[in-house]
């Protein structure tokens, strides 16, 4: 599995609402903070996007889509003049998966969706994006512009299944977010999801998530993308903010962390898949990095892994 989808998998993404709007006339909607991720496309007309603590109105118009991934309070609104309204005070609260018309609609319309995560690790990729990723380059709303368009066609013509298409297209539309988000150029960040964009980088630590069990040493690895042991070390540390070692060692304790709390296997045995060849070995590294024994992790009487939502290792 590639580490975006290994990632994601371990966040389990659900989508705790979702569904279709329709606004008309001269509107400003304020909505309140939030966990997760909101994504949001625009299917026709224009509106703008005002974040809290970003200092930049966003223009948004037909195929553009954004995600606001660090839960600040945001506006939507035609005209930066108009003093906003709460949202709940005018939203209509159609059943999760309708369309929610405002002012009569027929001037902008969109769709949008809200992700929660596993709390205890959400910083893994949360807490390396910006607090608007905003997707605006042609071909990348390409990508997104079917998404977009069937997900209303399911809105607004409900079929059988409906609420399942719905759910996929709505996962599909936030990772076709995320790749446009490391194409557009996020260079200069440090963190596993900006170095996925460079090409060894990226090589290594697909390699270390598709099999996190195997004892991966750093001249294999340095060997595994064509580079020299030192060169490979500085670089790695350089983009992703720890060493190769390092970030291996962390990602099979979120790893363990996720099938202690979900599968009910033992330690023992979470241990010998991990590549920890005794489980006080592997006990160790894992107090070390998760901040409590594994048998306390377990019990769900865990803290915030070390790393928190710096981001940076995985």
């Amino acid at each position: 599995m590639d580490p975006l989808s290994g990632v994601l998998s371990l966040l389990r993404p659900q989508n705790t609402m979702f569904g279709g709007f329709d606004v008309g006339g001269d509107w400003s909607l304020q909505f309140p903070e939030h966990d997760g991720i909101k994504c949001y496309a625009i299917a026709s007309g224009g509106c703008w996007l005002v974040v809290e603590g970003v200092a930049d109105p966003v223009r948004l118009g037909p195929g553009d889509c954004f995600l606001l991934p660090l839960g600040r309070p945001f506006r939507l609104t035609s005209d930066l003049d108009l003093p906003p309204v709460d949202f709940r005070s005018v939203y209509g609260g159609p059943p999760n998966g309708g369309v929610s018309v405002w002012n009569g609609g027929g001037d902008v319309s969109g769709v949008g969706g809200y992700f929660g995560f596993e709390k205890h690790h959400a910083g893994i990729l949360l807490g390396m994006l910006p607090p608007i990723v905003h997707i605006k380059e042609e071909s990348d709303r390409q990508a997104l512009r079917w998404s977009i368009g069937r997900m209303m066609q399911e809105l607004r013509e409900p079929q059988p299944g409906g609420f399942l298409v719905l759910q996929h297209l709505a996962h599909m539309m936030l990772v076709q977010a995320l790749r446009a988000h490391l194409a557009e150029g996020s260079s200069g960040g440090v963190g596993w999801l900006f170095a996925l964009a460079d090409r060894r980088m990226g090589a290594a630590i697909h390699a270390m998530h598709d099999d996190p069990a195997h004892p991966w040493t750093l001249r294999e690895l340095a060997g595994r993308v064509g580079m020299s042991r030192s060169s490979f070390a500085s670089k790695f540390k350089e983009a992703v903010g720890s060493t190769p070692i390092d970030y291996l060692i962390r990602w099979r304790m979120l790893l363990a962390g996720d099938r202690l709390k979900h599968s009910g296997d033992p330690v023992s045995a979470i241990a010998q898949a991990l590549g920890y060849e005794s489980e006080s070995a592997f006990s160790t590294a894992f107090k070390r990095v998760m901040g409590c024994s594994p048998r306390r992790y377990g019990r769900g009487r865990d803290p915030v892994p070390s790393g928190g939502r710096s981001g940076h290792g995985a």
